[in-house]
């Protein structure tokens, strides 16, 4: 276990998003859902690096009841048998809900830091939508947006802006040799 992480949102980051009408969505059914390239090397990289992975998901669908606890629950398993992360935390509340959890609240990243005793301002949050930068932001976290051009609102500020979450790596850790020099 390390002191820091990088949060990793899961649709859009480290597995395709189906897109509609420019905006994203998870996928549904395992055959839908495909990993990214170049997200196992990049993650392989982080955790070689020394940081813990935790993937933070709004599933919303749930609260709508459009999609099973556990059909996100299968593709999480599916996501693990092909990436190595340390832990999954799913919000699986709407907006409405007023849940602390779902971002652009901080609540999943909050928890995670306190169950692995993790220092947030040494902590990353990546992801593809202002939600996620917003949480990272709430939360001390240095945020990077992976930007895909969906149309819909952008983060009013990152970090840095980049194409693929194997680019967010590569920024990630060129920001740690920084530190130590």
């Amino acid at each position: 276990m390390s002191d820091r992480a990088v949060f990793l949102d899961r649709d859009g980051v480290l597995n395709r998003a189906l897109v509609r009408d420019g905006r994203p969505c998870p996928p549904r059914e395992p055959d839908e859902f495909e990993i990214l390239p170049g997200v196992v090397d990049a993650c392989v990289k982080l955790q070689a690096a020394g940081f813990d992975l935790v993937v933070v998901t709004n599933q919303p669908d749930v609260a709508r009841g459009t999609v099973a606890p556990e059909a996100v629950e299968c593709l999480n398993r599916r996501l693990r048998q092909l990436v190595a992360v340390d832990e999954i935390v799913v919000c699986p509340h709407d907006d409405e809900d007023d849940c602390p959890c779902r971002k652009p609240r901080p609540g999943m990243l909050l928890a995670a830091a306190e169950r692995r005793r993790l220092n947030l301002v040494n902590s990353y949050m990546v992801g593809d939508r202002w939600r996620d930068i917003e949480a990272g932001r709430r939360a001390g976290c240095r945020t990077i947006f992976i930007d895909h051009g969906y149309d819909e609102r952008a983060p009013k500020a990152s970090d840095a802006v980049v194409a693929s979450l194997g680019e967010a790596v590569t920024w990630i850790l060129e920001e740690g040799e920084k530190k130590t020099q």
